[in-house]
């Protein structure tokens, strides 16, 4: 289930992408990090500590140092793979990989101009990884627990920057900036498209469209934006037959009779219950053979999580777990391309291995009892908020949480002998957020 293929591509430029996290034209993601490559070359700096302390930790591990260097040197010698004009690699090796991200962790993200088009690369640190990421090498070195420890903290101090007011200098009216006539179209067309509408921005979502930067004060502030709700309204919301699309995104399967455990890392990538709900002693075992619904949330989307039922949050458990992890079927192997866009075609993956919060909620309709919304983090998108707590009741389309910068993937899961019906088909645009999404039978 991909967007819709951009047709002013040409055939030579085009990169199959999931979900506006990274533009169709490739000539995007050259330029920048050609852009990126340049500054830094050109401004050298010291490294931030936390990434001074990751340098020193990895050169001090022989077997780190290995993997990190073999992650480079097993991506193909091809044109395609993100080479300069000169031939050589764009991201050369671990010590100028974090020089990279010394810069881009002090950076909010912005629309690229390539010349011919501005374009979007929604995930920075993703696209200095895209290839690395994709190899043998790369799957082990980002399963690492250590690897995974520096790496939230290096996120970490990149979500600082983001809320911070510096970080609101992209959100001006600049040719890549977001409310430039890119920037602020591409997200009215997204959120648009998902209703049938034709609004402006600040007809869609709370904001002060006379004061600076619309009245948002950060990056993520603008990231977690909210609707205005008659834009969204809660479908049916006194029929607890009906259940509502917890995040405005796109159908990416519905799974059946899911597996108690399954080999979750294998290509056609089956959903294994235990792994999802991180073993967890009270309730997992409870949905194994039930119904599973998964769909992705894009850069362009709205990024807070709605309860899809009315109900009591009976429990609530935060995973930490790997943000740059592709399966080993996304590698180079054979002569094969590796897949570029790994971590959005990889998702029953994710469900399993990447940092999400899950919050199981006891439905008040006897039909459906408790179930389960995971909210799943996907490389840097991995802050997962959540804004209720244990005990509380909450009503159909109440917020649950958010993702900050961004989203990525989410799932409902029901209890086996839950019969739900009516999941809307995929297609190229998203469901609407609090609208109707199934029905309990």
């Amino acid at each position: 289930m991909t967007d819709a293929i951009d047709k002013s591509v040409p055939k030579e430029h085009h990169r199959h992408t999931v979900g506006h996290w990274h533009s169709q034209d490739k000539r995007h993601h050259h330029k920048f990090l050609n852009d990126t490559v340049e500054h830094v070359d050109n401004n050298p700096k010291p490294l931030h500590p936390i990434l001074q302390e990751f340098k020193e930790v990895v050169d001090k591990s022989t077997r780190l140092t290995m993997l990190f260097a073999l992650m480079f040197e097993q991506i193909p010698d091809n044109k395609e793979y993100l080479k300069d004009p000169t031939g050589e690699s764009q991201v050369r090796d671990f010590e100028h990989l974090l020089k990279l991200m010394n810069h881009v962790i002090s950076t909010a993200p912005h629309w690229t101009d390539a010349g011919h088009k501005v374009g979007m690369v929604g995930v920075p640190v993703n696209a200095l990884l895209d290839w690395p990421m994709g190899t043998s090498a790369g799957f082990t070195v980002f399963q690492d627990p250590l690897v995974n420890d520096y790496i939230k903290k290096i996120l970490d101090v990149w979500g600082k920057y983001l809320t911070s007011p510096e970080s609101a200098s992209v959100l001006g009216t600049g040719k890549t900036d977001w409310f430039g006539k890119t920037g602020i179209e591409s997200l009215e067309e997204v959120a648009n498209k998902a209703s049938g509408t034709n609004k402006k921005f600040e007809e869609l979502f709370q904001c002060d469209p006379k004061a600076e930067h619309h009245g948002f004060t950060s990056w993520d502030n603008f990231f977690t934006r909210e609707y205005k709700w008659e834009n969204r309204p809660i479908a049916e919301p006194e029929n607890d037959n009906v259940i509502v699309n917890a995040c405005e995104s796109k159908v990416y399967k519905v799974g059946k009779d899911i597996k108690e455990r399954d080999k979750f890392w294998v290509k056609g990538q089956p959903y294994s219950t235990l792994d999802i709900l991180d073993f967890d002693k009270d309730y997992a075992k409870e949905f194994i053979g039930g119904t599973i619904y998964q769909a992705f949330l894009s850069a362009l989307s709205y990024h807070r999580w709605h309860s899809p039922v009315s109900g009591t949050i009976k429990k609530i458990n935060l995973v930490q777990g790997t943000y740059y992890s592709e399966p080993l079927f996304v590698d180079f192997q054979a002569n094969q391309a590796a897949d570029s866009n790994g971590e959005t075609t990889s998702q029953e993956y994710l469900s399993c291995t990447a940092t999400r919060s899950i919050i199981f909620i006891e439905a008040d309709n006897p039909k459906i009892g408790l179930m389960a919304f995971i909210g799943i983090g996907m490389t840097e998108v991995s802050t997962c908020d959540n804004t209720v707590k244990e005990g509380q009741h909450v009503n159909k389309g109440d917020e649950l949480g958010m993702f900050h910068f961004g989203g990525s993937t989410h799932c409902l899961l029901f209890r086996k002998g839950v019969k739900v019906s009516g999941f809307p088909e995929p297609s190229d645009h998203n469901v609407p957020v609090r609208s109707k999404l199934c029905v309990v039978e």
